[in-house]
């Protein structure tokens, strides 16, 4: 690895080049989220003298620690409340107007960090700029104190808006590191494919990115969730006592709540950043918002399924789960979803019936927001992973990052892939990997040498990407559409 530097409306910068792709590390997009400014909306990073260091990776976003299932390879950085930073990849040397791809991690707004995305091969191999982010998560991203006081208003959805604060960063500065400013995809997985999708029913986001690909994520349908309760629990103070006790904890403190809270975090429709469902903002931009790319993984349920007994999560409560899926899978009639599930999973154990419908919670939301998008006339795309994989959890959630980052070209592909599959997968991986980017350049993953897939429309058209790709008409049916309520 040799040093790079950049000359960049905000000062010099220096990054580290390897394999001829340029690293700038720990960015700062947003002033940091701590002291008077804990659950503030993102305020602006001050400038900096000389040149700025970014050859080393920023602070992770403060978070408890994982389940094991979910570990793969350490992630460096350290964790801090002061975590407001992106990491850049582009292509060494002179070059401009390039696709900017802009990766928000997963990990149920709880969990995961930007540093664990390598952009070096897509930006290498692609001509693209890659940036990835860190935003709050947890206690500190979603906790709604509106009630508090005025300026907490929007508080339970403070990580969407550090997003959206790092695209305004990439809109002003992209430019300086070889990025088009008009051609910016956001993509993500998991919690990362929720924000993508919650992005178009943010109005501060419109006009800030221009393709949308969601891996794995879900919607956002739930109204405003109380905040202030479980600080009153745990502070027993009310008012401004409260706000200047939770102001004043410490950030272990507040992580320790978290814990007692249990479960995600939640974005919410709050009516102050996100005003509406990404379905409604999908069919109410038409043809000029952005097209969107959606689909989930071919055994997504396995991955939860396979902590639940780590978790205490028997049978019984498996069952008593059944309308909190539902809801999710069909807000608007989720009587429908759990007719479907007991008429016909009828003998499916408890445990294997939740796999489902954890997929279908992932597949519902792809495929309404695809429709939403083509009917809408920007044009929406569907598809199913299931490229195999000799992990016992099969082709689980998350698989397809690996192949989106083209990980196997570098021999990086760790966690759900083995490496006796390398060349086939690798292969496999440069075509997946060229499909994402043909959309991020032009808006339709249609090109060259790529395989033909038509959209999401009547015909309910989806890509099945295994180890021979191909469109499938309909492989849900009509009747789980019913009950996903479409």
């Amino acid at each position: 690895m040799k040093s790079a530097r950049r000359q960049t409306r905000l000062g010099m910068v220096q990054g580290i080049e390897r394999e001829g792709v340029e690293r700038y590390l720990g960015l700062p997009y947003a002033a940091p989220p701590i002291g008077h400014l804990r659950w503030r909306e993102p305020q602006p990073a001050e400038s900096w003298r000389g040149t700025f260091d970014a050859s080393q990776f920023p602070n992770r976003c403060l978070q408890a620690s994982a389940p094991d299932v979910l570990h793969d390879r350490a992630t460096p950085g350290e964790m801090s409340e002061d975590c407001l930073y992106l990491n850049i990849y582009t292509p060494a040397g002179e070059g401009a107007g390039r696709p900017v791809m802009f990766w928000i991690h997963g990990g149920a707004f709880i969990l995961g960090s930007a540093n664990s995305y390598d952009g070096t091969m897509l930006a290498r191999d692609h001509d693209v700029v890659v940036v990835a982010l860190n935003y709050r998560l947890g206690i500190f991203g979603f906790q709604n104190i509106a009630g508090l006081a005025e300026v907490y208003r929007g508080s339970g959805n403070r990580g969407l808006q550090d997003q959206v604060a790092a695209l305004r960063w990439v809109h002003d500065n992209i430019a300086d590191y070889g990025g088009d400013t008009n051609n910016v995809t956001i993509f993500g997985e998991s919690a990362g494919g929720t924000s993508v999708l919650t992005m178009h029913a943010i109005p501060s986001a419109r006009g800030l990115f221009h393709r949308s690909i969601c891996f794995s994520g879900t919607d956002v349908n739930v109204g405003p969730i109380d905040g202030i309760a479980p600080l009153h629990e745990h502070f027993e103070l009310e008012g401004d006592d409260l706000l200047a006790a939770a102001l004043d904890a410490s950030a272990n403190e507040l992580l320790e709540i978290q814990q007692k809270i249990g479960g995600p975090a939640s974005p919410q429709v709050d009516g102050v950043v996100v005003t509406e469902t990404a379905t409604q903002a999908l069919l109410a931009c038409g043809a000029v918002g952005p097209p969107l790319i959606a689909g989930c993984n071919k055994d997504e349920g396995t991955m939860f399924s396979s902590y639940n007994e780590e978790a205490g999560i028997d049978a019984a409560m498996v069952e008593s789960m059944l309308p909190m899926f539902s809801a999710w899978v069909n807000a608007d009639h989720p009587g429908d979803y759990e007719t479907w599930v007991k008429t016909a999973l009828p003998d499916v154990a408890a445990g294997k019936q939740m796999e489902r419908w954890w997929y279908d919670v992932f597949r519902a939301a792809a495929l309404r927001n695809a429709a939403a998008a083509h009917e809408g006339g920007a044009g929406g795309w569907v598809f199913n992973f299931n490229v195999p994989t000799d992990n016992p959890l099969g082709v689980a959630h998350g698989s397809e990052i690996v192949f989106t980052f083209n990980a196997f070209a570098d021999d990086q592909a760790t966690g759900l892939f083995t490496h006796d599959k390398s060349v086939t997968n690798g292969e496999l991986a440069r075509l997946w990997s060229s499909m994402m980017v043909q959309f991020a350049r032009t808006g339709n993953p249609n090109g060259p040498d790529l395989p033909e897939w038509p959209q999401y429309g009547d015909d309910a058209a989806c890509l099945i990407f295994d180890d021979a790709p191909h469109v499938v008409q309909d492989p849900d049916g009509a009747e789980v559409r019913a009950a996903y309520g479409m």
